[in-house]
C-alpha cells in the first residue's frame, strides 16, 4: 500500500473537521463573544496573564500540547498494526480532542483563568476538587518524569542534537527581549533562530568535536566510572541534573523572557519539520510493511490499550491543563478560543499522523517489522527510535543526507518535550500552590519552595525506578501509566464541560458521547493495569511504585465519578460565578 494514501485521508479528515464541526461547535455549543473581556486583559501583571496575539498564542499552545507524546505514543501502538492506529489518531482528534482542548480553555477564560482543578469546585464541589487536584498532581509529576527520561536519552544516543538545542535558549531570550522591549516582530527573529538551530545541527552531525558525547567522556559504554554506573547511565544521570537545573529556572521565569519566544521557535520548527517529512513523503511515496492488523501482538490486546497508548494525537488531558494553566491567561479574544484549541488540536494530529506513517515505512518487509515489534515492550523500547529513523528516511527524499536528517529530527523531539517539560513544572507549581493554599500551608504557595518540590520530585520519580535493564531505563515503563493518567483527566474535564453546558441550557452531547468512550475505554485498561501489578506485587520496585499509583489515581477517579454524578443530576445547582 502507497503510503501517501493514508496522509491525504488523514489531512481530509482534519481539514473537515476544523472547517465545518469546529465553527459549529463555536457558534452553536460554546458561543463565543468577540466582546467578552478576557482575564489576559482583566488581570494582565506581565508575567503569567498576558494579552498575546492569536498566532504567538498558538505557537505557545500547539508546541506545549504537541510534545514527545504524539511521536511515542503511535510509534508504540502501531505495535497492534497501523489501522486502529490510523483511526484513532484522525477520529480521535476530530470528536473527542478539538472539542476538548477547545473547550477546556473556553471554561477557563470563562472562570478567570482558573485551573480545570479550581473549576471542579465549582461545577461538583470541594470534595472533588481535591481529589482532582490530586490526579492531576500525578499526572504532572509522571509528565516531568516521561519527558525528562526521553530528553536525556535522546542526549545519550544523539549527542550531535545538544548543540542546536542549547542553542535555542539564548536565542529565545534575545527574541523575547526583541519583543517585548523593543517591540519587534517575532516571525524574522524566530526563522533567523531556526537557522543557526539547523546550521549548528549539520556543523555538529559532520564535526565530532562539537558533539556533547557525555558516554565518551564518561569512558563509554563498558566501563564502571563512579557509584556502579558505566559511562551510559552517568551521562543519563547528569542531563537529567541538567534538565532539572533548567526547569527550575525556566518555569520561574515570566512566560514572555523565555517560554513563549522559544515556543514561537519551536511552532516554526514544528512547521519545517512536518513540512519536510510530508514533502519526502511525497517524493518517496514509500510503501506500507507493517501490517494493517499485527497477528503477531497477542500478548497484549490492542483494545482498550490502544486508546491510552496514543493519547496525545487523539485526546489528552495535559492539553486541559495547558489550556487552563497557561493559554487562558494569554488568550486576547474569547473568538480566538477556536483558532488556538481546536487547531491546535488538528496540529497535534498531523504530527501524530506522520509519526504513525514514518514508523509502518521504515522497515524494509513486514518480517522486518515484526522482529523489531516482537513484543509490546519490545514496541515501547524502541518505538521512539524508529520514528526518528523512520522520519530520517523521509528526509532523505528532499535530498537531506540521513545523519544530518537524524540529528535534525531528534533536535525537534527533544525540543518539543523541554517545551512540555517546562511547561508541565510550572503546572506543577501551580497546583503544589493551589493545594497549599487549600490546607493553609503557606510555604507551598511560595514560588520557589513550590518549584523545589516540584523538580526534586521529579527528578526523584524518573531516576528511583531502574527497570529491567538497570538505571534510568525504569522511565518508558511508566509510559502505559502516564497514558491511563492522561486519558482520566481527559474523561474528568470532558465531564466539566458537559456539567457546564448542561446548566447553560446547551446540547451538552458534543462532549458527554467522547466523555463516556473514555472513560469506559481507561478505566477498563486502568483496572487491567492495576490487577496485572498486583499479580506481581513485590517483585520490584518499580513495579511496586506503578501499583501504588495507578491504584491510588483509579480510587480518586471513581470518587469524582459518583460525585459528578451527583452534581450532573442535581435539580438545584450550587450558584456559579456570572462569568460562567
Amino acid at each position: 500500500m502507497n503510503s501517501l494514501w493514508l496522509a491525504v485521508i488523514g489531512m481530509i479528515v482534519f481539514a473537515i473537521g476544523y472547517r465545518f464541526y469546529s465553527k459549529w461547535v463555536a457558534e452553536k455549543i460554546y458561543r463565543l463573544d468577540p466582546n467578552y473581556v478576557t482575564p489576559a486583559h482583566q488581570y494582565s501583571d506581565g508575567v503569567d496573564f498576558v494579552p498575546t496575539k492569536k498566532m504567538i498564542l498558538w505557537g505557545h499552545h500547539f508546541t506545549s500540547v504537541a510534545g514527545a507524546a504524539p511521536i511515542v505514543g503511535p510509534a508504540i501502538a502501531v505495535y497492534w498494526g497501523w489501522l486502529p492506529a490510523f483511526l484513532w489518531v484522525t477520529l480521535g482528534t476530530v470528536f473527542a480532542a478539538g472539542v476538548h482542548d477547545f473547550g477546556t480553555l473556553v471554561l477557563s477564560v470563562r472562570n478567570k483563568g482558573q485551573s480545570v482543578g479550581a473549576i471542579t469546585n465549582k461545577l461538583i464541589g470541594k470534595r472533588a476538587k481535591i481529589m482532582f487536584l490530586f490526579i492531576i498532581l500525578i499526572l504532572v509529576l509522571m509528565v516531568n518524569a516521561v519527558f525528562a527520561w526521553v530528553i536525556a536519552n535522546l542526549f545519550v544516543k544523539f549527542p550531535a542534537s545538544v548543540l542546536s538545542v542549547f542553542l535555542q535558549i539564548p536565542l529565545a531570550i534575545w527574541i523575547g527581549y526583541a519583543v517585548y522591549k523593543k517591540k519587534k516582530g517575532m516571525l524574522l527573529p524566530s526563522l533567523i533562530a531556526l537557522a543557526v538551530m539547523y546550521g549548528a545541527a549539520i556543523l555538529a552531525s559532520r564535526v565530532p568535536a562539537l558533539q556533547i558525547d557525555l558516554v565518551r567522556y564518561f569512558g563509554g559504554a563498558d566501563n564502571t566510572v563512579m557509584f556502579g554506573l558505566n559511562g551510559v547511565s552517568m551521562a543519563f544521570l547528569v542531563w537529567i541534573v541538567v534538565l532539572m537545573v533548567y526547569v527550575y529556572i525556566a518555569s520561574t521565569l515570566p512566560v514572555w523572557k523565555l517560554l513563549q519566544p522559544r515556543d514561537y521557535i519551536n511552532s516554526h520548527q514544528l512547521v519545517v519539520g512536518l513540512l519536510i517529512l510530508y514533502a519526502g513523503l511525497i517524493f518517496l511515496q514509500p510503501k506500507v510493511t507493517a501490517p494493517a492488523m499485527n497477528a503477531a501482538a497477542n500478548d497484549v490486546s490492542w483494545f482498550p490499550l490502544l486508546f491510552i497508548t496514543i493519547a496525545c494525537g487523539a485526546i489528552s488531558g495535559f492539553h486541559g491543563l495547558v489550556s487552563s494553566g497557561t493559554s487562558s491567561k494569554q488568550l486576547e479574544k474569547e473568538t480566538d478560543a477556536r483558532f488556538v484549541g481546536y487547531l491546535g488540536a488538528v496540529g497535534e494530529g498531523v504530527l501524530a499522523l506522520i509519526a504513525i506513517i514514518a514508523v509502518v515505512t521504515v522497515f524494509a518487509t513486514k518480517a522486518e517489522f515484526t522482529a523489531a515489534y516482537s513484543s509490546f515492550a519490545a514496541a515501547s523500547a524502541g518505538g521512539l527510535g524508529n520514528f526518528i529513523n523512520g522520519a530520517a528516511q523521509l528526509a532523505t527524499g528532499i535530498w537531506i543526507p540521513a545523519d544530518i536528517a537524524r540529528t535534525i529530527v531528534s533536535i525537534i523531539v527533544v525540543s518539543f518535550a523541554a517545551t512540555t517539560l517546562d511547561t508541565s513544572v510550572r503546572l506543577m507549581r501551580y497546583i503544589i500552590a493551589e493545594i497549599g493554599s487549600e490546607y493553609n500551608v503557606q510555604a507551598l504557595t511560595k514560588t520557589h519552595v513550590a518549584t523545589t518540590v516540584a523538580v526534586v520530585s521529579s527528578a526523584a520519580l524518573v531516576l528511583l525506578p531502574k527497570g529491567p535493564n538497570g538505571f534510568g531505563s525504569g522511565g518508558y515503563l511508566l509510559w502505559p501509566l502516564f497514558g491511563t493518567s492522561n486519558q482520566l483527566l481527559a474523561g474528568v474535564s470532558l465531564l466539566l464541560i458537559s456539567i457546564w453546558l448542561k446548566r447553560q441550557g446547551r446540547n451538552y452531547l458534543v462532549t458527554f458521547i467522547p466523555m463516556v468512550f473514555v472513560f469506559f475505554m481507561t478505566l477498563w485498561a486502568m483496572i487491567q493495569q492495576v490487577v496485572f501489578q498486583w499479580s506481581g506485587y513485590g517483585s520490584g520496585e518499580l513495579n511496586m511504585l506503578l501499583f501504588g499509583i495507578g491504584g491510588l489515581i483509579l480510587i480518586f477517579v471513581f470518587w469524582i465519578i459518583i460525585e459528578a454524578i451527583a452534581a450532573f443530576g442535581r435539580n438545584n445547582p450550587p450558584p456559579l460565578s456570572k462569568e460562567m
